[in-house]
């Protein structure tokens, strides 16, 4: 989850400035860009166990790699943050570490983006003694056992969360994804790539599936963060029917926006929290509490990031549905969604392939994805079959931006492992679990050591 943002004290008059806000972020499609984020989970190398926020942990993390020029966000005194430029560094509950990055223009500028964040990484973690892990779901821990970040936003998520669904503090604690943000160039733009990458969102988690384990066993599905979203709070995560409508647009999403539940709204630098309040009640002032006032277009770009949907709109897109990985897979994940979505006609290749089916039909695939990955049953066949034609769109896509290194290599490099699981290969999960069967012997725990970035 992001750190927060510049407070814009412009109060809201009506639902057209609110998609006014949205539409801001249509651009040229000269002018597209991509940021990728990517969470981990830290561990002690001495016992394995997760680092808490101090001494020795996740603030002596964030101080290391703040030493570099980078400006701090603090909660109470507390760093919770970096910023630098348009990069920024934030903490998951847990103290899962993310790297927002900036938006880059090509997906060669991305893979070396992530390799610089895992060298700072690594040279400042291991004078303290830790280690990361970019996996799905945490493999060796329960609940109780993971550290808790002094972030006011967590506290209020981790009072409301048990409200709304029973595994919401698993998603807080034990999950790490990898997610790519994606600009529009206008209203219609912006819904037929919503179209296309909600309706395969499910694909994406079957391909980069990396969380077989909980607790120190296999957990009977090959992405357990996915299958934990499954019962996490409804009314603001999945994948909403009224996206998929042919009038989808920026209107119909605030209307929709606006009755997803209130988290917070912030202060004169506090947090006030309003979890389960509705939004549509405070835009029209019939919020009956002391000290928020009239709901200010800052509050809207706040409460638009407390909606948890596969894939978020915001003022540009976020793919939501992936499990952290391996380096090359989260490069992977990026391209992979580039690739079909910034070439036109790849785009409109793409939305014909999901159009063969109805809406109801990629909707219903999330709890058979979380088990069963690409084994899903699709069709006549198995979700590995859309995988393959989703695949090789994408690499048509990245052919067409002809985005070359100094090697002369374009883009479709970084599709190479997703071209080895459509053609046969185990997804990570699936290898994994292959080693917990063999050399591990069941010891769940080798895991930290061979998926240390």
């Amino acid at each position: 989850m992001s750190n927060p943002g510049e407070a814009d004290l412009t109060p809201i008059t009506s639902v057209q400035q609110m998609a006014e806000y949205l539409a801001e972020g249509c651009k040229p499609s000269a002018a597209f860009r991509i940021g990728t984020e990517h969470e981990k989970f830290g561990f002690r190398l001495s016992d394995l166990s997760s680092p808490p926020y101090e001494p020795n942990g996740i603030r002596a993390m964030l101080e290391g790699i703040g030493n570099d020029g980078w400006d701090w966000i603090e909660d109470h005194g507390n760093p919770i943050g970096l910023k630098r430029g348009y990069e920024s560094v934030s903490l998951e509950p847990a103290g899962q570490f993310e790297l927002s990055g900036a938006p880059l223009e090509s997906l060669h500028d991305t893979a070396a983006e992530l390799e610089s964040h895992y060298a700072d990484v690594r040279r400042i973690a291991a004078p303290l003694g830790l280690g990361f892990a970019a996996l799905g779901f945490h493999p060796t821990q329960s609940f109780a056992q993971m550290p808790w970040m002094p972030k006011s936003r967590y506290g209020i998520m981790r009072r409301y969360m048990p409200k709304v669904g029973a595994l919401g503090l698993d998603m807080m604690t034990r999950t790490c994804t990898v997610q790519v943000n994606l600009d529009f160039s206008s209203e219609a733009d912006m819904a037929a790539k919503l179209k296309v990458s909600l309706a395969l969102q499910p694909v994406a988690t079957a391909l980069f599936a990396n969380s077989p384990f909980k607790e120190g066993k296999p957990s009977g599905f090959l992405s357990t963060r996915a299958q934990v979203w499954t019962d996490t709070d409804t009314a603001r995560s999945g994948m909403p029917g009224l996206m998929f409508a042919e009038d989808f647009g920026f209107e119909r999403y605030v209307d929709w926006v606006l009755d997803v539940p209130m988290y917070f709204v912030m202060r004169d630098g506090e947090m006030i929290d309003l979890a389960g309040a509705s939004f549509r009640d405070f835009v029209a002032g019939r919020l009956d509490h002391p000290g928020v006032g009239q709901a200010t277009m800052g509050d809207f770009a706040d409460h638009i990031t407390t909606a948890f949907t596969d894939v978020r709109l915001k003022r540009f897109l976020e793919m939501r549905g992936a499990d952290a990985g391996t380096a090359a897979m989260m490069v992977a994940q990026s391209a992979l969604w580039v690739g079909l979505l910034y070439d036109e006609p790849t785009l409109a290749a793409a939305l014909s392939l999901v159009r063969k089916h109805p809406w109801e039909v990629y909707q219903a695939l999330r709890p058979d994805v979380a088990r069963n990955a690409l084994g899903a049953k699709f069709g006549t066949g198995t979700l590995r079959d859309v995988a393959r034609e989703m695949v090789e769109l994408a690499a048509q896509g990245l052919r067409n931006r002809a985005r070359v290194n100094g090697a002369g290599e374009d883009e479709t490099k970084f599709l190479a492992p997703l071209f080895d699981i459509i053609h046969g290969a185990p997804t990570q999960a699936e290898y994994w679990l292959g080693r917990f069967n063999g050399a591990w012997r069941g010891d769940v725990t080798k895991i930290f050591g061979e998926a240390a970035i």
